[in-house]
């Protein structure tokens, strides 16, 4: 009786577990995929239109998007070529650049892979590069399909670009043989360095699903010897781009939207000489208050900047005097001051809150929200009618060391 107990529990365990056996019964070999790493987007010129291909219609025979034909170009990992260590070398190009049209981004993948024996895969995919015209055209045709898409990683990042997207697609950065990798990279390490504030796809989707906050984007240009420059931040108005920053203003958007990592410098001059000395951020403290000031959204801005000297024009200036440097504190309060005030009107212009001051109120002030907001559209339009006070402080901790 005992072993019978004993076989039956035997046999229970062994159907349990054999379920767990079958794991990995569709797996598939990495080299059976094509593994698409970076995809650029553009629209699609009287060349490019010619080269619509009858996959997912027939033409003049279905009704069409009324949306002008994007151009996609693709990068695709060949097996065997991507580089894993520094010993790999070779001349053979690690990546298979592709180019195809289509009325959407779907119509266009399903054209791409009409090209392709083996399966488009987009699990690898690590940035999507969207012409400054795309942007600007507006991103909303381009969202249902990338979300749809379980393969599709949120942590992706999303860049809008100055220059054709394909020519993205066809870099050759010195610093990396893989150019999809080196773009990634390059984003990633944008908020570790200070220099822009977390991005990528999954959060461009938050944003701008939220009511009191618009989406923003890294703006990127292409320089000599194919390097890559951040240009500026690139800031929408719903599913459109409706402007873009300068570079240094990246730092001004970082401070009123509350970022402690600093890492920009400017020059700023010392008062009473025609001299400059060049101050760097090293972190913030942001508190924003915000009210009603006559039945119009108001917001009180103090920030306080942490600096330091990172290098004086000339050896008359005495940093080691405190009066000299509380001058130079002042005048760095001042310029930063005007800096804040500018950028602020300049998104107010275009209707655009990047900061996301709507979510503040939408938060702390439901009741005005729900009674005179509701939506998104009305809060950019209030927006605009936003007033502020800004109140900057700048301290200098540290002016470096000099042997003498």
């Amino acid at each position: 009786m005992r072993h019978n107990k004993r076989s039956l529990v035997l046999v229970l365990v062994f159907f349990l577990l054999l379920p767990l056996l079958s794991g990995c019964w569709d797996a598939m070999e990495m080299e059976r995929r094509a593994n698409v790493l970076a995809i650029g987007i553009d629209e699609a010129d009287e060349k490019d239109q010619k080269k619509d291909g009858e996959v997912a219609h027939l033409k003049d025979s279905f009704f069409k998007p009324k949306e002008k034909l994007i151009k996609v170009t693709v990068q695709i990992a060949i097996p065997g070529r991507i580089p894993l260590g520094p010993d790999q070398g070779g001349e053979q190009k690690p990546v298979l650049v592709m180019s195809v049209v289509g009325h959407t981004l779907e119509d266009a993948l399903i054209n791409l892979q009409q090209q392709i024996a083996d399966q488009l895969f987009l699990g690898h995919l690590r940035i999507i590069v969207l012409n400054e015209k795309v942007a600007k055209r507006g991103t909303k045709r381009l969202h249902d399909v990338l979300r749809r898409n379980p393969e599709i990683r949120r942590t992706a990042a999303l860049v809008v670009s100055k220059e054709p997207a394909a020519q993205y697609m066809k870099l050759m950065p010195g610093l990396d043989r893989v150019p999809s990798l080196y773009l990634a990279d390059m984003v990633d390490n944008l908020s570790a360095l200070g220099r822009f504030p977390p991005s990528f796809i999954g959060l461009f989707w938050t944003i701008y699903s939220s009511k009191g906050q618009e989406a923003y984007l890294p703006y990127l240009t292409i320089k000599q010897n194919d390097t890559i420059e951040l240009k500026g931040l690139a800031y929408f108005r719903g599913d459109k781009m409706v402007g873009k920053t300068a570079p240094l203003e990246i730092g001004v958007f970082m401070a009123i939207k509350g970022e402690s990592i600093g890492g920009y410098g400017a020059f700023v001059q010392v008062p009473g000489t025609d001299q400059m000395v060049m101050m760097r951020v090293r972190s913030r403290r942001t508190k924003i208050k915000i009210d009603l000031k006559d039945g119009l959204p108001h917001i009180r801005l103090k920030i306080r900047y942490e600096c330091e000297i990172d290098e004086k024009a000339s050896s008359k200036i005495k940093i080691s005097d405190s009066r000299v440097l509380k001058k130079i504190e002042k005048e760095t309060a001042k310029d930063m001051k005007k800096g804040i005030e500018k950028l602020i009107a300049k998104t107010q212009a275009a209707g655009s809150d990047v900061f996301g001051i709507g979510e503040h109120f939408r938060a702390k002030l439901p009741q005005y929200w729900n009674r005179k907001i509701k939506t998104k559209e009305n809060w950019s339009r209030a927006f605009q009618e936003l007033t502020y006070e800004v109140k900057v402080d700048a301290q200098i901790h540290r002016v470096g060391m000099k042997a003498k």
